[in-house]
């Protein structure tokens, strides 16, 4: 993967899992709704000055958005940070920088 560039997309990890799970409060205070479900399905990274997670999150048993998340390099200790949402999204979406 170039510097910059997406990764390919790959299927959600335990780790991606636990990024949702962080910024999960973040991306429903932006919405002003709560989500019962928040299921990490696939997801893509991009190395910046840190790192940009693009993730597919299921929602409800028919919904899905797109979170963009920001992590920090290690000596910044900085927490992860929701920089975008897409939603609307189905399960058959693809996974685009936004």
């Amino acid at each position: 993967m170039m510097p910059g560039g997406l990764s390919e997309t790959k299927p959600a990890t335990p780790e991606v899992q636990h990024i949702a799970d962080e910024v999960q409060p973040q991306f429903e205070s932006r919405v002003n709704r709560t989500c019962s479900m928040f299921t990490a399905i696939i997801y893509r990274t991009q190395v910046v000055a840190g790192i940009n997670y693009f993730i597919k999150v299921q929602v409800s048993e028919e919904s899905y958005v797109h979170i963009r998340v920001f992590k920090g390099l290690p000596h910044e200790n900085q927490g992860l940070r929701l920089d975008g949402y897409q939603t609307g999204k189905t399960r058959d979406d693809p996974l685009t920088y936004f």
